[in-house]
């Protein structure tokens, strides 16, 4: 079994079975990850990149933390510090890297498809850790996984995307990966925050929270992203809170068990409470953990190995 794609661009790529094979992956690799000794020499020929022009924390260490465990050879580059500061294109950049014989790149842009535009001009495979307002793929993938994880088959059960749609890649991702699976989708937030004709993506809309809650099985619950935003959009984060954000009482009031997900970082007290994002219905550690197993997953198929796992 192999991926139908070179590239990692987005789930909009991806057919179901290449999601499924992915995630069928990241099974195997978990176990691999439980074990006394981590790791396996699966990728020891393989050199990476990781390519990132905008800052990340999560994403980085678990793509970094991925490769180490696969024994490939890291390369870790940011664009403070670098050539990009003294007006280097990222064409020019990309091929520099490329010249010292890179297989693989794993790249997080703040420009909306700059991913795609590098897989068009070289040879090695691409891997999009987000791009702009587009998409993050391992993001819905790691969701996916732990999804599957706590709820078994996908097909038929309730997600519930709550928050900033207009400005999250997260969101993108997860709605194309998780109506691939079969699941429902809704998104809820403030009409502002909710993007023109998303309805055309197979979602319904909501903008009452507490409905949203009684109908789902998951609720995903991303952050307010105001460096995105070029003007407001609500009145101030107390209001927010007040009428969007999760909340004990909130969860208490709908009487129903809600598996509470975020994709990081959290603000707390904004769109989660600090006693949800720990609470018993929270798996956004697990989230971190998976999503370890999930780019081990990614990395390896994209590399095309046939190797035994174990």
């Amino acid at each position: 079994m192999s991926l139908s794609v070179k590239h990692l661009l987005g789930i909009k790529d991806l057919l179901p079975s290449d999601i499924e094979l992915i995630l069928k992956t990241a099974e195997k690799f978990k176990e691999v990850l439980q074990r006394p000794i981590k790791k396996v020499p699966t990728l020891r020929d393989t050199s990476i990149v990781n390519l990132f022009f905008e800052n990340s924390t999560r994403t980085r260490i678990s793509f970094e933390l991925a490769e180490k465990r696969l024994s490939a050879d890291t390369i870790n580059f940011a664009a403070s510090g670098s050539s990009v500061s003294k007006g280097e294109t990222l064409i020019d950049t990309a091929k520099n890297i490329l010249s010292m014989k890179v297989d693989m790149v794993v790249m997080r842009h703040s420009a909306t498809g700059a991913p795609h535009f590098l897989a068009n001009h070289i040879n090695a495979s691409i891997v999009n850790a987000g791009d702009g307002i587009n998409e993050h793929p391992t993001q819905a993938l790691l969701d996916a996984f732990s999804m599957t994880e706590k709820l078994g088959d996908l097909k038929g059960k309730k997600v519930a995307i709550i928050g900033d749609i207009m400005h999250s890649r997260v969101a993108l991702s997860n709605i194309y990966c998780l109506t691939k699976l079969g699941a429902e989708v809704i998104v809820c937030g403030p009409p502002t925050l909710i993007p023109k004709h998303i309805e055309t993506l197979g979602v319904k809309v909501s903008y009452d929270v507490r409905k949203t809650l009684e109908w789902c099985d998951v609720a995903n619950v991303l952050r307010i992203q105001l460096e995105r935003q070029n003007k407001p959009l609500f009145s101030s984060l107390r209001e927010y809170s007040m009428y969007y954000g999760v909340s004990k009482s909130l969860l208490d009031a709908v009487k129903k068990d809600i598996v509470i997900m975020h994709p990081g970082p959290i603000n707390r007290g904004v769109e989660l409470s600090s006693d949800v994002a720990d609470s018993k219905q929270s798996i956004i550690l697990d989230q971190v953990e998976n999503g370890v197993a999930v780019r081990m997953a990614v990395l390896y198929l994209l590399a095309g190995k046939k190797d035994n796992l174990i």
